[in-house]
């Protein structure tokens, strides 16, 4: 793996045999990252919109799970 550093940006090269699979965990991370940068939430905020969201998923997904 090489790392390199630029006024602009920041360069990762990995070898192809790189899983692809781990490789889109890691970028989608990346990516989290860099939306969420200067973001100030409540850890209380949340935790309660990761409530809702499984709620509404599970009213979405409930006959699918429940044969």
């Amino acid at each position: 793996m090489f790392i390199e550093r630029t006024a602009k940006e920041i360069i990762i090269r990995l070898p192809a045999s790189v899983d692809a699979e781990d490789l889109q965990e890691f970028l989608d991370y990346a990516r989290y990252k860099e939306l969420v940068q200067g973001y100030k939430v409540p850890q209380k905020v949340v935790d309660q919109l990761a409530a809702d969201v499984n709620r509404t998923w599970y009213k979405t997904n409930r006959k699918r799970l429940i044969k």
